[in-house]
């Protein structure tokens, strides 16, 4: 058997045991975290660019981060819930070639694992109000961190493995391939790297192809066959990626995104940024100011 490095931590948002009823209901939701729920009682539904998934009792959902979905209850629904980021050495998500809602029959040590990960991250619940006056994100995902450092070892990595525990849940054949993730040569890999870190700068073919001492046309054949996108795609999405979260976090102006994320223009922007999502750069920011988002 081959072995395998872990490339992938999390660090914990937020995490709670709520009762909701007919006011837990948001339409469109694109956000830069996972969540994760079990459900014990009661029904709901979670919507996806091509399916409705019911939310019932005894059943596990995930929710990769950026994937587009509408939440609701009609009635009465409780839940243990996790939100989380995802951190990867490549830079490349668990599921990033499977950014849908997924629903897995629970486990019996899936709910001690929750009620376990819940008993040692206390005062991790969402306790702001709903008025976007009131609340501000970019107080709100550094004040995560903060928690987060001021964890024992002990508790930060067994919430590090219970995360893992959980999410290992989905990673069946139908869901995941390793080797969409195992197989990136390292010439992509370092690319990707690259792509990351240096959002804001003049990213082209041609530049990653020389840095990779590759032919445009070769690199750009690997770079796809390695992660299903062609490079141009795969850093517009990276960039969009990165847009949605300073929009989401920051009062920062539009021009101000453009140039912080690679764009030239401003119209430019806009326009990938719908192209993407589907919604222009100002609908997103109302959409996730309008109302807070669990």
């Amino acid at each position: 058997m081959a072995k395998r490095v872990l490339k992938h931590s999390f660090s914990l948002l937020h995490i709670d045991y709520v009762k909701l009823n007919s006011k837990w209901n948001y339409s469109n939701i694109i956000s830069p975290y996972y969540r994760l729920y079990y459900i014990d009682e009661g029904e709901g539904l979670i919507s996806g660019e091509k399916d409705r998934i019911l939310l019932e009792p005894g059943y596990l959902y995930l929710i990769p981060s950026f994937t587009l979905c509408s939440l609701n209850c009609q009635f009465y629904l409780s839940q243990y819930f996790i939100q989380f980021f995802e951190e990867s050495v490549a830079g490349i998500s668990l599921f990033a070639n499977n950014r849908t809602v997924m629903k897995v029959q629970a486990m019996s040590q899936d709910v001690e694992s929750l009620k376990r990960i819940l008993e040692i991250n206390p005062g991790r619940g969402i306790n702001r109000s709903n008025d976007p006056k009131v609340y501000e994100k970019n107080i709100y995902y550094r004040e995560y961190q903060e928690l987060n450092n001021l964890q024992s070892m002990s508790a930060y990595m067994e919430t590090q493995g219970i995360i893992l525990q959980l999410i290992s849940r989905f990673l069946t054949d139908q869901t995941f391939k390793p080797s969409n993730i195992t197989s990136i040569p390292s010439k992509v890999l370092e690319a990707v790297s690259y792509i990351h870190l240096n959002l804001k700068e003049n990213l082209s073919v041609m530049h990653l192809a020389e840095r990779a001492n590759q032919h445009p046309d070769y690199f750009s054949r690997i770079f796809q066959q390695a992660t299903g996108e062609r490079p141009i795609n795969f850093i517009h999405e990276k960039r969009i990626e990165r847009a949605q979260y300073l929009l989401t976090t920051t009062n920062m102006p539009y021009d101000e995104i453009a140039a912080k994320t690679g764009f030239e223009t401003t119209p430019y922007f806009s326009r990938i940024f719908k192209k993407v999502t589907g919604m222009t750069p100002g609908q997103y920011r109302q959409q996730n100011r309008s109302v807070f988002k669990f």
